[in-house]
């Protein structure tokens, strides 16, 4: 049994955190931090989770983080990367969900969240928590960096073809759409019911924080060589998931549907998907899965040598929270689908 705390416990990705942990086998949540709703019951805000959190917010200040284990940042991006250093030197292990140690060229991480970094050495030491990929890191990691929804669901889409050489790497294309819990549990216009429902639009075509973790984890499965890539989100009117369509050119032929099959052999939350299919959104609602199909256009509806493939994840939990519970699992030990079990949602 490990102690875990959660810092910043009342946005998506932190409730998230509280609903998968709070029903860990080897998990007791010691402390969730809001300086807002410091001495407010869990239960209280999130009823959901009555009768499975007893704990209430406290201060961060005042919350015995180093008493624990496991720490969780579910924290807006620059919070993480100014507290993580104290924990550290306490010996807690840290997982965090925000950006702050994702991209390791510490210039691009400033350009494109235009701050001063506060703990550029401890971007060194940060394991990319993608599983899938560096899951022997993570197991002796101190320090993790749990990748971005968009990230995840693009880099399991295209890993097989990257690290395959049959496709062309200057080239690639990722046409992504996210629910409106992706920007977070926050009051702004574009995410108002009257603004979002019954709309769809693109955002960040010119350029998005995600593409250069996109980019550093493409060049990193291919060998540190550089990926060409092409990253456009769209905004659904949906509260939950991704669905990213990725295309790529063909430069020797394969059987991509047993590339992929053989790849992801194994792997407890990649499903790929019989050779035709088109995975949705809602087969992976409040689940853990990343679900994948390949598609070879025919000749006649489509140039011959482009690869589609589909990847579909929920944006909080494969892409966010429930990542991070792999993870977690991972360094301490545990069996890597501990907590994380769940069936998703349908309807």
């Amino acid at each position: 049994m490990i102690r875990a705390g959660i810092v910043g416990g009342t946005g998506y990705t932190g409730v998230e955190l509280l609903r998968l942990l709070s029903q860990h086998p080897q998990v007791e949540l010691a402390a969730i931090t809001s300086r807002k709703e410091a001495g407010t019951p869990v239960s209280k805000m999130f009823p959901s989770l009555r009768g499975r959190v007893s704990l209430a917010f406290s201060d961060p200040e005042h919350a015995r983080l180093r008493d624990c284990d496991v720490v969780f940042f579910a924290t807006p991006n620059g919070v993480a990367m100014g507290e993580a250093r104290a924990l550290l030197d306490a010996g807690v292990r840290i997982i965090d969900l925000s950006a702050d140690f994702r991209i390791r060229d510490v210039a691009e991480w400033e350009r494109w969240y235009r701050v001063k970094h506060a703990a550029p050495d401890l971007v060194a030491q940060a394991v990319y928590g993608l599983c899938e990929v560096n899951r022997d890191k993570v197991r002796t990691a101190r320090l993790v960096a749990n990748p971005g929804c968009y990230p995840t669901a693009v880099q399991l889409g295209f890993l097989p073809l990257v690290e395959s050489g049959a496709i062309d790497l200057d080239h690639l294309i990722a046409d992504a759409k996210s629910g409106v819990s992706g920007a977070g549990r926050k009051a702004e216009q574009h995410l108002l019911y009257a603004e979002a429902s019954d709309n769809f639009s693109a955002y960040g075509v010119m350029g998005h924080r995600h593409w250069p973790e996109i980019r550093q984890g493409l060049a990193e499965i291919a060998g540190g060589r550089d990926v060409g890539l092409i990253f456009t989100p769209h905004l659904t009117p949906m509260v939950r998931g991704i669905h990213a369509t990725l295309y790529a050119r063909v430069t020797r032929d394969v059987n991509f549907q047993s590339l992929f099959e053989q790849r992801f052999a194994g792997e407890p939350f990649v499903d790929v998907m019989p050779a035709g299919s088109y995975p949705d959104t809602r087969s992976v609602r409040a689940g853990n899965a990343c679900r994948l199909a390949v598609h070879r256009p025919s000749e006649s509806a489509h140039r011959a040598d482009t690869l589609v493939v589909l990847s579909v994840i929920d944006n909080l939990v494969k892409g966010a929270s429930g990542q991070a519970v792999q993870n977690m699992n991972l360094m301490c030990g545990f069996p890597e689908t501990a907590g994380l079990e769940q069936v998703p949602v349908v309807p």
